[in-house]
Formats: C-alpha cells, sequence, structure tokens
C-alpha cells in the first residue's frame, strides 16, 4: 500500500479522527490494492460543513472580479497538471490515460463558463415601477452546498458542479466515490495553489455514512448528485424532506436509432464508440442500438468487425483504446448480464470474456466489448442499466416502432438518431421524451454553456447541471423595491394609506 488519501477541510490535509474508517484503492488493470482511503462518518462531514459555513460570508462578498480572478487561475492550473490529472484517474478508475485527458478538458469547459460569472449574475433592473420607485432583482448565494459524485468521472462530474457554485458565491462540500478518491484532492489543491480562500472548497471521502450525513445537515443548503436511479431517488427524497434543494441525476438507458436511410458506416462507428469507450461506465453511453430491420443485419455485421480490432489493455498502455472495469464485483456483474441475455432468448453475437487483453491481463477486472442481439424490451440486458462495455441491439420496422420503445423505456437520459432525412431527425427529436438528443452525434452531451440532465427517471428535482441552469440552482433571487426621500425644495408627497399599494 503506497498511499493513503485523506479528506481536506479548511484549505488543508483533514486526517481524520483516531477511529478513522478505511477502504481500499485498486489498480483496476492488475487488481493490486495500492492505497487506501479515509471514510468520513458525522464527525468529519460536522467539520467539514463547519469550515465551509464559516469561509461563506466573506466569500459571499468577496466581489465578482475577485471570484473570477481565482477561477481564471484554476483553470490555469488544471489545464497545466492535465497530465497529471489524467494519469491519477487512469491508475484508479482504469480508463485509458486519452480518455481520462478527455474527462479533465470537459470538465474545464465548465471551469472556463464559471469564469464568465460576473456577467452571469446580472439582475433585472426596472426604473420609475412607481411614482420615484424602482425594482430590481438580486441573485444570491445560497450557503454551503454539498456534491456528491461517482466513480465513473472522478474530474469532469465535480467540475459539473464546484465551478459554478464557487462562482456564485457558495462554498463547497465535495464528497467523491471512494473507488477513485485522488483526482478529488488534487483539485482541491490546485484551487489552493490558485488562492481560494480556505474553506470554501472541502473534500471528504465515504460510503453511504458520509453522503447520508450530508443530506440532513442543517447548514446544508443544496446537494447535487450523480449515480444510478435508486439512490438518486433516496437522495432526492431525503435532502428534499430537509428542507434542502436537490438535483439529483439518475441512471440511463440510451438508444440509439439506425434509419434505413443512415450511412451504417458512420452508424458502426459512432455506436462502438459510444458503447464501449470509457469501457461502457458512462451515463451518456449507448447501451441499446435500435436499428430499422432492414438495416440490422448490416449493421451488426460492421459493428463486428470494428470490435474485433479494439485494443484492450491497461490505461497506461499507449496501445490500449479501451481498459478495465473499476472492481471485480463490477465486472463480474457485468458479465452476468452475457448469460442471462442468451437465458432469455438474446443471441451473444460478440463475447467480451474472450476478448485478448494486452499482455495477458493478468488479475485484472477485464471484460472486452461485448454484444447482445435481438434483444426484446422485457429481457434483463434491456431493462437494467449496465454501466460496462455490453451493447444490446434491437430490431424495429420503422421510426414509428423505433420512437414507441424509445418513449416506453423509464429512462430519459440520452439518445440519437442516425438518418440522412431531414424530416425524420426533425420528428425524432421533436417527439422522443429524452432530455438530450443527438442526431447523427452518438453522444449528445451539451457543451457547458447549455445545461446537462435528462427527464423520467434519469433526473430527480426540476434542474439540470451547469449552463445556466446551473447558475440557477445555485442561487436564489430577493427582489428589492426601493424608494429614496425627494431631493432638497421638492414636497415628500407621503401619506397614511391603508389600501393595497399599487402603481402610480
Amino acid at each position: 500500500m503506497s498511499t493513503h488519501v485523506t479528506h481536506w477541510i479548511g484549505g488543508k490535509p483533514h486526517p481524520g479522527g483516531a477511529a478513522e474508517r478505511r477502504g481500499d484503492i485498486h489498480n483496476p488493470a492488475t487488481g493490486e490494492v495500492t492505497g487506501t482511503v479515509a471514510l468520513a462518518g458525522p464527525a468529519e462531514v460536522d467539520t467539514a460543513v463547519a469550515a465551509a459555513r464559516a469561509a461563506f460570508p466573506a466569500w459571499r462578498d468577496a466581489s465578482l472580479a475577485q471570484r473570477a480572478a481565482v477561477l481564471f487561475r484554476f483553470r490555469e492550473l488544471v489545464h497545466r497538471h492535465s497530465g497529471e490529472l489524467a494519469a491519477i484517474i487512469s491508475a484508479e478508475h482504469g480508463k485509458v490515460v486519452s480518455d481520462a485527458a478527455g474527462e479533465v478538458a470537459r470538465g474545464l469547459e465548465v471551469v472556463e463558463f464559471a469564469c464568465g460569472i460576473p456577467h452571469l449574475l446580472k439582475g433585472a433592473f426596472s426604473e420609475n415601477v412607481s411614482t420615484r420607485v424602482d425594482a430590481y432583482s438580486i441573485p444570491q448565494p445560497l450557503g454551503v452546498v454539498a456534491a456528491v459524485t461517482p466513480f465513473n468521472f472522478p474530474a469532469m462530474v465535480p467540475m459539473w458542479m464546484f465551478p459554478v457554485a464557487i462562482a456564485c458565491g457558495n462554498t463547497v462540500v465535495l464528497k467523491p466515490s471512494e473507488k477513485d478518491p485522488s483526482a478529488a484532492v488534487r483539485l482541491a489543491e490546485l484551487w489552493a495553489e490558485a488562492g481560494l480562500p480556505d474553506g470554501v472548497f472541502n473534500v471528504v471521502h465515504g460510503d453511504r455514512e458520509a453522503v447520508e450525513a450530508l443530506l440532513v445537515h442543517p447548514d446544508v443548503k443544496a446537494v447535487s448528485f450523480v449515480g444510478s436511479t435508486p439512490i438518486a431517488r433516496h437522495v432526492y427524497a431525503t435532502a428534499a424532506a430537509h428542507g434542502k434543494r436537490v438535483q439529483a441525476l439518475g441512471g440511463a438507458k440510451n438508444h440509439m436509432l439506425v434509419l434505413a436511410d443512415a450511412d451504417l458506416d458512420t452508424a458502426a462507428d459512432a455506436a462502438v464508440s459510444a458503447a464501449y469507450g470509457s469501457a461502457g461506465e458512462r451515463c451518456m453511453a449507448v447501451s441499446a442500438v435500435v436499428a430499422v430491420e432492414a438495416v440490422a443485419d448490416d449493421l451488426l455485421e460492421r459493428i463486428t468487425e470494428r470490435v474485433r480490432r479494439l485494443r484492450v489493455g491497461p490505461g497506461d498502455d499507449e496501445r490500449s483504446e479501451m481498459g478495465p472495469l473499476v472492481t471485480r464485483e463490477h465486472r463480474d456483474r457485468v458479465a452476468a448480464y452475457l448469460e442471462a441475455g442468451v437465458r432469455e432468448g438474446a443471441t451473444l453475437a460478440i463475447d467480451g470474456r474472450v476478448h485478448p487483453v494486452l499482455g495477458g491481463g493478468g488479475a485484472g477486472f477485464w471484460l472486452g466489448p461485448s454484444l447482445l442481439d435481438r434483444v426484446t424490451p422485457e429481457m434483463s440486458c434491456y431493462t437494467d442499466e449496465i454501466f460496462g462495455p455490453v451493447l444490446s441491439m434491437l430490431r424495429v420496422p420503422d421510426l414509428d416502432a423505433g420512437l414507441r420503445l424509445i418513449n416506453a423505456n423509464p429512462y430519459g437520459n440520452g439518445t440519437a438518431v442516425f438518418t440522412a432525412d431531414g424530416a425524420a431527425a426533425r420528428r425524432f427529436q421533436n417527439e422522443v421524451e429524452v432530455g438530450m438528443v443527438g442526431i447523427n452525434v452518438p453522444i449528445p452531451v451539451p457543451m457547458a454553456y447549455y445545461s446537462f440532465g435528462g427527464w423520467k427517471d434519469s433526473l430527480f428535482g426540476d434542474s439540470h447541471m451547469h449552463g445556466v441552469e446551473g447558475v440557477r440552482f445555485y442561487t436564489r433571487t430577493k427582489a428589492v423595491t426601493a424608494r429614496w426621500r425627494p431631493g432638497a425644495g421638492e414636497a415628500a408627497g407621503s401619506r397614511v394609506d391603508l389600501g393595497s399599494p399599487s402603481g402610480g
């Protein structure tokens, strides 16, 4: 065990209490334990929230220019250390270094968006709404906000949240996944180097015990969460019951509909890229290809040809295109869907269990890209969010049937259609009941100045992340109505009036 990852509270490492619990950190490519992480209980959460609460008044009152300057310095530091962050992510999550670098880059886009906070926090002003009376609105920060993030994007998903929250004048307690915690601490160190005041950004590691403490803590004003749907539902219900503002993003079953007029080479490239990137451990991964029957066999052949050429191996091997899964237990759970699919009537067109691994794989948590064909909606490989490199192919007669299938699914995170028909694409984007839509784009993650989030069982709460909706989530509006006494020599014009105020 070479490292021990501690909390970050009040601008410095925090070792935890005498009875500190610890969890193991693994290298998914080898299966080896490479370190340990401190697991917070209510006491550590209280300490982190107290530090954030103490830092809030001064940070709330910091000028927009001061906040923006810190954000610009943080942006430059993350950019400068992006290679280091990518290596940290790859070592603990397992994704290949190039994919991890892409994750950092997408997170930086939100930081860059938040650098424009002086513009984003402009209120509204109306002069002379009544005689000598002006009205205006002021967006103000909430206070201490919590961010609970998953293992699959240990840098990007936190950066969906904390740059906007901090830019708006809030202070933050981040609870990252205990499976790959080191990136969060490195980001905290970079915040400190950028000049962020102590206590504005804090990190507590832990499991459910730490999360529950944040959800019910009286000084936490809002909670942002990304994870599975059952946990998102619990986070929303618990935090909302304790009076908190909540945005809880849940699971997904993202469909890619391929119509008969689509360019099948483009569609096959997109399906393979979107299904197997990051070993399928993406909430925006395409997990179900819905092919119009007329082109389904041809598309399957093209996908199979591409999958056979994929290089699976350790994340730090430049030849690798796909790495291992994050834990042995998760790998075993994902692999079980292959047998379940066959048992329920699907065809195992590609068996990732026999896909070669660069260097042999050793005791790593390996499962190669897999594909189940002739899947139907009642099969578990379709109803469940697998969250691994397993693609299901479903077959439909036409666009109408494809839309019905997608809209009947309880998830509504992301979807895509591949077609050369503009009218069909326009109808699809209008009628599909999904929050993020791609047209000949397989992973329609919005740019940072738009907002990220799905519909139906993929979102609990009414606010998506980053973009304008993110700014609204991390602020509350104060409406001010002001009247000033007349100048010298002017009549005051006031009198007692018990009637309802009205303009005039």
